[in-house]
């Protein structure tokens, strides 16, 4: 990422530094571990198990899946299957989330999504429950590997609109993704702090302001994904094909969805994202609000554990700054 001059309101100008940044956007899985309480996970683990609990696969050959993900170790099985391990507590409810939720919405949307085919149980001294999903075909997304990538933000708009669309009747409310950003106020500006020695931390809290006094969501709750960031996009043959990850699946305010404009979508194509999503000026903002909460967060979070998702935080921090310079310049 590069160093860049930005103005904001008032005529300042400052200045962006990331040569103290990670400088590693490779796909990984990390030696190290990412949380201090995750659980070690390794292919004899995950044999283990699937020879107790599903011996009609236990033969097929396992290996990990790399990924900038957080909170779930993925294994392939076969060529057509893969295993989900939540590494993590906080991650354990995902599972039966997934299971209910996933095959009830499906066929609603454009783009493919996971297809749970099991549920693993507790076993061999892992405590959760686990997951068999068939296999998605498609390498991680990002919009330079787009053939048109004002047609990748053009899908990804229809699915957030397909998606938007469903009867949200018994849906979770349990996604924190869709609550008011405002509740994340104290952890967002702790971590605006913390990067005062990378980035201009005026240039940050500019924009959390403008997305905190943006009028909240009074609308009616929609359906959310939580989680539209590249490495949660894939994409066969230069064109998006599927979203994976709907642990944080919920109902609330949609702006946490519109963020993927500054994690995913390049400035060229936002505006292209945004008129067919026909997102208002409050709603915009809160999402770039969004966008920079997640990225300040994770940066220093998982700087050293996990680079490739540090990449992607740091890259939604410049986006967020430099579209709001822009705006209101």
């Amino acid at each position: 990422m590069e160093n860049g001059r930005f103005c904001l309101p008032g005529g300042a100008v400052i200045i962006l530094d990331f040569r103290k940044s990670p400088g590693n956007d490779n796909i990984h899985m990390s030696a190290n571990k990412m949380h201090d309480d995750q659980i070690d996970i390794n292919i004899p683990l995950v044999r283990r198990l699937l020879t107790a609990q599903f011996p009609q696969w236990a033969h097929l050959p396992l290996k990990p899946v790399p990924s900038h993900g957080t909170a779930n170790a993925i294994y392939r099985l076969g060529n057509d299957m893969a295993v989900r391990l939540p590494l993590i507590h906080w991650a354990t409810g995902q599972v039966d989330k997934e299971h209910e939720w996933l095959p009830k919405i499906a066929s609603f949307l454009p783009l493919a999504i996971p297809v749970p085919l099991a549920m693993g149980q507790p076993g061999e001294n892992y405590p959760w429950h686990w997951s068999v999903y068939q296999w998605l075909e498609g390498e991680e997304a990002s919009i330079e590997r787009m053939g048109n990538p004002r047609q990748a933000a053009l899908d990804l708009a229809h699915f957030m609109m397909a998606l938007q669309q469903i009867d949200i009747t018994d849906a979770p409310h349990d996604s924190s993704r869709g609550e008011p950003l405002a509740r994340r106020d104290m952890e967002t500006r702790k971590a605006i702090t913390s990067l005062a020695n990378m980035i201009d931390s005026d240039a940050m809290t500019a924009v959390w302001d403008a997305a905190i006094e943006a009028p909240v969501w009074h609308r009616p709750p929609v359906w959310i994904h939580g989680d539209l960031k590249p490495g949660n996009l894939l994409a066969v043959g230069g064109r998006l094909s599927a979203v994976i990850d709907f642990g944080g699946l919920g109902v609330g305010d949609p702006a946490c969805d519109v963020m993927a404009a500054w994690l995913f979508l390049s400035a060229e194509t936002r505006d292209v994202f945004r008129t067919a999503l026909q997102v208002d000026d409050a709603t915009w903002a809160r999402g770039r609000g969004w966008a920079l909460s997640v990225g300040v967060i994770a940066l220093p979070y998982y700087q050293s554990t996990n680079p490739g998702f540090a990449k992607i935080a740091q890259h939604a921090i410049v986006e967020t700054i430099t579209d709001y310079s822009r705006s209101s310049c």
